[in-house]
């Protein structure tokens, strides 16, 4: 769980996640204001902090190195703002324990009603589906929801995208779907409901804006080190790097 301020939704994130997955959490705190913390150990979870907020995309790199530390063979990202439903984490991991996928992003958008009816506002919910189409194309996917914050990784997903190259801001999450499709692990989705509420997180019109132009850029980069235009150091594995070190 990268946390941020979550105190409001913790609990009711946590005690919508199966009991069997419940003794293997982390959360990784960046340098909340509110008493996430306190009510993540009064819960039992295995709590790691920042000295200072680092952002959403650095806050991720530290969950990962933490869980892979700990020897986790499938990692799941929850985001703690209760925005996505946590009880579908045993179906996640069983996707990619079974070999059918080794990244598993929770669908929230099924249908237009139940997506506005959830609470997604309107120019999310539009922006969403045609930055979903125009990626699916460009990238050769079929996922319903490209930017869904619900996902689960195999650990050979982690030990091979170069994600500490990424951003540390929300675009993060962009740079490691691209990453993923480019050293061609098995991409899937699972329907979950829609949540928006005042408590769960969501970036502005503007931080949008920013995200879209960066995520744009991501792949025109994506591009141009397939076609050996321009190396980009985001589409060099990690065992690359290594094995050229030694």
């Amino acid at each position: 769980m990268p946390a941020y301020n979550a105190a409001l939704t913790l609990e009711k994130t946590f005690n919508d996640i199966p009991i069997e997955y419940q003794s293997n959490i982390i959360l990784f705190d960046d340098n909340s204001r509110d008493d996430t913390i306190g009510i993540a150990r009064a819960l039992g979870i295995h709590v790691l902090t920042h000295s200072s907020n680092l952002g959403y995309g650095a806050n991720q790199k530290t969950c990962y190195e933490a869980a892979l530390s700990q020897g986790a063979d499938i990692v799941i990202m929850l985001h703690p703002d209760y925005q996505y439903d946590a009880r579908v984490v045993s179906v996640m991991a069983k996707l990619i324990e079974l070999g059918n996928c080794d990244v598993v992003l929770g669908n929230r958008i099924r249908t237009r009603q139940e997506a506005l009816s959830g609470g997604m506002p309107l120019w999310k919910y539009s922006v969403n589906r045609i930055s979903t189409l125009f990626e699916n194309f460009y990238l050769g996917q079929t996922l319903g929801d490209f930017h869904s914050g619900f996902r689960a990784y195999s650990r050979e997903v982690l030990e091979t995208l170069p994600y500490e190259q990424n951003s540390d801001d929300f675009v993060f999450d962009q740079e490691f779907l691209i990453q993923a499709v480019y050293f061609d692990f098995k991409l899937g989705d699972i329907p979950v409901p829609v949540r928006y509420f005042p408590e769960s997180s969501s970036i502005n019109f503007k931080r949008s804006v920013k995200y879209g132009i960066y995520a744009f850029g991501a792949l025109v980069s994506f591009r141009m080190h397939s076609l050996k235009i321009r190396k980009d150091s985001r589409f060099i594995s990690k065992k690359e790097v290594r094995t050229n070190e030694s």
